[in-house]
C-alpha cells in the first residue's frame, strides 16, 4: 500500500495544515461588515445627490437641433443639450409634432431609447418606460418624468430653447 492511498483527494489539492489555517475572529468579521456597509451607503449617497441636482440650468441658451424635414414620423435624432455632457433625444411623433427629452433615465441615469411600436421611451437597464408625448412615467422604477426640452420651430429649423416646466 502506497503512502498516499489513505489521504483524501481534497487534502492533496489543498495541502494547508489545519493548525496553519487562519481563523477570522468575530471582531474582524464585524469590522469587515461595518466597513463594507459604510462603503455601500456612501456609494448610494452619490446617486441621491446626483438625482437632487435637477435636469439643467433654466437659462440654457437656444441651439439648433435639426431641420423640420430631416426626420420622418417615428424617427429620432440624438443630440447634446445644453452642454456636450448632456445627451438628449428628439422624436418626431406626428406630422407637426416633435418632442425632445434629456436622454438619461430619472432612475439611475441609464440612456433611454425610442420604442417604435409602443410610442414610448424605454430604459433597458431596469425596464423603465416613459410616454413619448409628455415624458411621464409609464412603468418601472423611475421616480419622475423625463426632463422635457422646450422646442421652437423657426421657419424650417427646430431649436431647443430651454426646459419645460413639469405639469
Amino acid at each position: 500500500m502506497a503512502k498516499h492511498d489513505n489521504i483524501p483527494k481534497w487534502r492533496t489539492d489543498f495541502p494547508t495544515r489545519w493548525i496553519d489555517d487562519n481563523y477570522v475572529t468575530r471582531r474582524d468579521f464585524t469590522k469587515f461588515l461595518v466597513l463594507t456597509s459604510g462603503a455601500i451607503a456612501l456609494g448610494n449617497g452619490y446617486f441621491v445627490i446626483r438625482r437632487s441636482e435637477g435636469p439643467a440650468p433654466a437659462a440654457a441658451s437656444p441651439m439648433r437641433i435639426a431641420a423640420v424635414d430631416e426626420l420622418a414620423v417615428g424617427e429620432v435624432k440624438l443630440f447634446h443639450y445644453p452642454t456636450d455632457n448632456d445627451p438628449a433625444i428628439l422624436v418626431r411623433i406626428g406630422e407637426t409634432e416633435y418632442a425632445a427629452y434629456r436622454q438619461r433615465c430619472t432612475h439611475l441615469s441609464c440612456p433611454v431609447v425610442y420604442k417604435h411600436d409602443g410610442h414610448s421611451l424605454e430604459c433597458p437597464c431596469h425596464n423603465g418606460s416613459f410616454d413619448v408625448a409628455d415624458g411621464r412615467v409609464l412603468a418601472g422604477p423611475p421616480p419622475s418624468r423625463l426632463p422635457k426640452i422646450a422646442l421652437k420651430i423657426d421657419g424650417e429649423e427646430i431649436h431647443a430653447v430651454g426646459w419645460e416646466e413639469e405639469a
